[in-house]
């Protein structure tokens, strides 16, 4: 997944400078963005580069995996 920093400009004209939404494309983040802020105006859009924190993803995760991240 991909995260897109968005600069948009809402129906009553408010700005919001950093919008940032994840999608698996600039079109998924913009349908996503368009369910929140309807008639929106997107400003600009920025794809951004998703940090590894150094933790997998995981379909499922194991009682015992939680009781050692609690434990340490």
């Amino acid at each position: 997944m991909v995260r897109f920093d968005f600069a948009i400009k809402t129906r009553d004209g408010q700005k919001i400078e950093s919008l940032v939404i994840g999608g698996v494309d600039q079109q998924d983040a913009e349908r996503k963005l368009n369910q929140m802020y309807r008639y929106c105006e997107i400003l600009s859009c920025e794809a951004k580069e998703v940090r590894d924190l150094g933790m997998k993803q995981t379909d499922s995760t194991s009682v015992e995996d939680i009781l050692s991240l609690i434990s340490k």
